[in-house]
């Protein structure tokens, strides 16, 4: 299965606009089918060694308000899903478009890699006329 998700924020619910959007893209589970010829040994990453990865990703979001725009008015959080088209959904989900933001900065942040999943992440924010200053 192969997918993303991303968190897309969007501004004051009476005037939506796409401020920021936080992707963590390819995210893949590869599973062996024990068919393969080759033999691969892939040391298999332990519990602590992946639990770094992921509290270097959380401090490296959380340490991007330094360069993030600030946000002045209400902001509601949508959570999109990319999917296989033959992965089944919860029914209470509904079908959007990508949430992209007219001339974004994009920064990409730390990956990471469990030898199962495989996480990239990216913050792309709106570029306002100060930011060119």
């Amino acid at each position: 299965m192969v997918g993303s998700w991303e968190v897309a924020e969007s501004g004051a619910c009476d005037n939506v606009s796409l401020h920021q959007r936080f992707l963590r893209d390819g995210i893949s589970i590869s599973r062996q089918t024990g068919k393969s010829s080759k033999k691969v040994s892939r040391r298999r990453k332990s519990d602590k060694e992946i639990m770094r990865e992921i509290q270097a990703i959380m401090r490296q979001i959380a340490s991007s308000i330094t360069y993030l725009p600030c946000l002045d008015e209400p902001c509601m959080f949508d959570v999109l899903a990319y999917t296989d088209k033959d992965v089944a959904v919860p029914f209470t989900w509904i079908e959007s478009d990508a949430k992209l933001i007219q001339n974004p900065q994009m920064v990409k942040l730390h990956s990471f890699d469990t030898k199962i999943h495989k996480v990239d992440t990216l913050v792309s924010y709106k570029n306002d006329e100060w930011d060119e200053v």
